[in-house]
């Protein structure tokens, strides 16, 4: 069975934009892809998932530091280092970052092999969590797929993204994890009370960096296909 490999970003909006008008600038960056043939040949997928704005029942411990996550699904490992060297790429949408998000994308961008743990619907709305491990600790997918029943038996969908390759300055994660649920009320529903990394269970726990990770709460607002 052949590795799904993606492209995953931590993003920050440009300042400059209110953080209701980021989807839409996303969007528009994203449409300049559709002039790079090599980025419709290299990535299959997109999910553009912005961070759910205030609102009631937001789960307590996400982050509000970061704007957006962006999951691609590559054709192959190759496509993550060539993308950044296409001269096409160079020329329509790297001139167009600094008005979208805080710095250029290559600067917070993670490349990941995919396992799914639960392979259910991915439903609109979805928490992820960007995990860094303890000094001499692992953080494993085994310790999130036996996890109790509540919360995340929830999910309609579970996904651990294991980080290979370099890190950016920053973004020194060691796993990805993406939760999808059916509505963001019922994200409100399954993490209320503790914060998200009580949630944790234990063993996975015990090897993550909680101060030095993130959880993103995200809505898809923009996919492709």
């Amino acid at each position: 069975m052949s590795v799904q490999w993606k492209m995953i970003y931590l993003a920050r909006r440009n300042p400059a934009l209110a953080p209701e008008d980021f989807p839409q600038a996303w969007r528009e960056h994203s449409a300049l892809g559709r002039e790079c043939r090599n980025v419709q040949d290299k990535v299959k997928a997109v999910r553009q998932c912005s961070r759910v704005l205030d609102r009631p029942g937001v789960p307590n411990g996400v982050s509000v530091d970061y704007d957006g996550v962006n999951l691609l699904s590559l054709r192959d490992r190759e496509a993550a280092d060539d993308i950044w060297n296409d001269e096409e790429t160079l020329r329509i949408m790297r001139p167009d970052e600094p008005r979208v998000f805080s710095t250029y994308v290559r600067d917070f961008t993670l490349v990941a092999s995919e396992q799914v743990l639960v392979d259910g619907a991915e439903t609109g709305v979805c928490l992820v969590l960007f995990l860094r491990a303890l000094p001499g600790q692992r953080v494993r997918s085994l310790d999130l797929a036996s996890a109790p029943a509540a919360p995340w038996s929830a999910a309609t969908r579970l996904v651990w993204n294991e980080v290979a390759g370099g890190r950016p300055p920053g973004y020194e994660y060691d796993a990805i994890v993406e939760a999808w649920y059916e509505s963001v009320d019922a994200v409100a529903a399954a993490f209320a009370g503790p914060p998200v990394w009580h949630w944790l269970p234990p063993a996975l726990a015990d090897a993550v960096d909680t101060a030095g990770s993130v959880c993103m709460f995200t809505r898809i607002t923009h996919r492709r296909p």
